[in-house]
């Protein structure tokens, strides 16, 4: 599978995230980057990420967004989210694990996410969260915020 055909839509997402953040600052301030690794558990415990551009089924892809702040001025509350592509199944692995999640692309709320089936509440399975978001409290002036999340090709 090509990955590009997964980072165009996630680049569209995350420029209209972006505007979540005051309209006056939004187009100036913040600079976006987004890369794509292939996340490979080694022998010792540690892991690695290595660029990618076609993965096959199975593979664990990390996407992860820098965002910096190119103004001289301190940004607070800013809103992000990085969608989970139709093609991949989140891992449930955040970073910050304070992302909230969504099914539907509207409502977010803390993972694990919860529904009610049967009288009984039980956990949303992760092939159907569709995206991430995250508030950034405060990104100071000339500094960088990084947020990632893990998906599976499938």
């Amino acid at each position: 599978m090509k990955l590009s055909s997964i980072v165009r839509p996630l680049i569209l997402a995350m420029v209209t995230s972006v505007a979540m953040v005051s309209p006056s600052f939004a187009a100036d301030a913040l600079q976006m980057e987004l890369q794509a690794n292939k996340v490979i558990k080694q022998a010792d415990g540690k892991v690695a990420y290595t660029p990618v551009s076609t993965a096959a089924s199975g593979t664990v892809i990390q996407y992860r967004a820098t965002y910096t702040n190119t103004i001289d001025k301190a940004i607070s509350d800013v809103a992000v989210t990085l969608p989970i592509p139709n093609n991949m199944t989140f891992t449930g692995e955040a970073y910050p694990a304070s992302a909230q999640a969504t099914i539907d692309g509207k409502n977010y709320a803390d993972m694990p996410l919860m529904r009610k089936v049967d009288g009984k509440m039980v956990k949303v399975p992760y092939s159907e969260y569709k995206a991430l978001r995250w508030n950034i409290k405060l990104l100071p002036a000339k500094k960088s915020a990084d947020v990632a999340l893990n998906t599976l090709v499938n």
